[in-house]
């Protein structure tokens, strides 16, 4: 890892650290400590995806002309503002405003980030720094949670504050780590389209990302999208799971990532990332069928418990095996050039799966239990097959680039093929 590199993953840590602080206090600060009620939490929550929807499809653009490092600064000054402003806020208004100012921030730095994780990385190493990426954030948002949840004092009104004054201070001591970054330019690899106008239109025309996308929309929204809200409530009323009980569970879910991470990555990084992703629908409809006989089964409670933290144990492993997959594989579709578009494109696609997630699995999960279960193990089936289609559509390099070391070209300036072996 280069210096630049270094410090990227230590900035993706303090931002997980400091999101971790709020965010599984949200809605408790919103309705009860600042007597708000439970609609005006509700829209806060929602003003996070409306926010995040608006700002992106801008943010691809502007990292495209501006490179990454000067939208990732605005957006985590912006982010640090409105997470100052939330711990301060008292009325519906200014929490609204708060919360969408600390959204479109929180938003903008996903994609800034990872294109800037492109920019320092190579086509052999881009994998390992994606899961070094994913790794260090689950571990941030896991401790930071763990430390916020014993300074809240839902008594106190200044003990939230404190929280969200801490989430500023990690936003600005970002930005001064973030500052001191030296950009190179980013490493292409042969068979990647030419640069372009970067239009939605060109983007749109690209077969392979596109089915990318849909692809990715229904991996969020069969997994992410389920988490706290239908699964959730699945697990309460069909398993009749406890609420310490469905903590453990999220708890092992992270567990497995931080633990399987660079186990997983090894058996990963040298295989077909098709295949990868048909492979992690696989183990999410094993995940389904757990689940079902948690809360449709016949056992006894400790069994249906043991099932109920089994199946976000078994997301997690898939998460694990996504993470060097997934954002390695938009950047080796995007032209030259054109990752931060790419980035938000496919962040954008991200986003509107976890809008969609909760509002869909949320009451089906709660009444319609079999119906429930049996969808989403089909939805995890065919993330199988549109992963095997996509498959079709990649290049060789493009879906396994490690055998395709020849074929990385220099850095910077216009692609020009190094000579293959023979």
């Amino acid at each position: 890892m280069g210096a630049a590199m270094r410090r990227i993953h230590v900035g993706n840590a303090l931002s997980a650290f400091g999101l971790g602080f709020t965010v599984p206090y949200l809605y408790v600060y919103v309705a009860q400590v600042r007597g708000l009620g439970a609609v005006t939490a509700g829209l806060v929550l929602a003003v996070f995806a409306v926010a995040a929807l608006i700002v992106l499809p801008f943010a691809g653009r502007a990292i495209v002309r501006r490179g990454p490092l000067p939208v990732l600064l605005v957006a985590l000054v912006t982010a640090a503002a409105g997470a100052l402003s939330l711990g301060l806020a008292s009325t519906a208004v200014t929490v609204l405003l708060a919360a969408a100012a600390l959204g479109a921030g929180q938003a903008v730095m996903q994609p800034a980030l990872a294109t800037m994780i492109v920019d320092c990385s190579s086509a052999e190493t881009r994998s390992r720094a994606f899961a070094t990426q994913f790794f260090l954030q689950n571990l941030g948002l896991g401790v930071g949670g763990l430390i916020g949840g014993h300074l809240v004092d839902t008594s106190s009104a200044a003990s939230f504050t404190l929280l969200f004054a801490i989430e500023a201070a990690m936003f600005l001591l970002l930005v001064v780590v973030m500052a001191t970054v030296r950009m190179p330019h980013s490493p292409r690899i042969e068979g990647a389209p030419a640069a372009g106008r970067g239009s939605w239109k060109a983007l749109l025309g690209n077969r392979a990302m596109v089915q990318l996308c849909v692809l990715g929309f229904v991996l969020f929204f069969a997994c992410y999208g389920q988490f706290e809200s239908g699964l959730a409530a699945y697990g309460v009323e069909a398993a009749g799971i406890s609420t310490s009980a469905l903590g453990t569970a999220l708890a092992a879910n992270t567990l497995m990532i931080v633990v399987a991470q660079f186990a997983v990555l090894r058996f990963v990084e040298r295989r077909r990332r098709s295949r990868v992703i048909a492979g992690v629908g696989l183990i999410w409809a094993v995940a389904w069928a757990v689940a079902g006989y948690a809360g449709l089964g016949n056992g006894s409670q400790e069994m249906a418990t043991a099932a109920f933290i089994s199946t976000y144990a078994l997301f997690g492993l898939g998460e694990a095996m996504l993470s060097p997959t997934l954002a390695p594989l938009v950047a080796d579709l995007a032209p030259a050039g054109l990752a931060g578009q790419y980035n938000s494109a496919f962040a954008l696609v991200k986003q509107l799966a976890l809008a969609v997630g909760p509002a869909v699995g949320g009451p089906l999960g709660a009444s319609l239990h079999a119906p429930y279960v049996v969808m989403f193990l089909l939805f995890s089936l065919g993330i199988t097959v549109l992963a095997l289609r996509l498959g079709r559509e990649l290049t060789g390099v493009q879906d396994q680039p490690w055998p395709g070391k020849s074929r990385v070209v220099a850095r910077g300036g216009a692609a020009e093929p190094v000579a293959a072996d023979a």
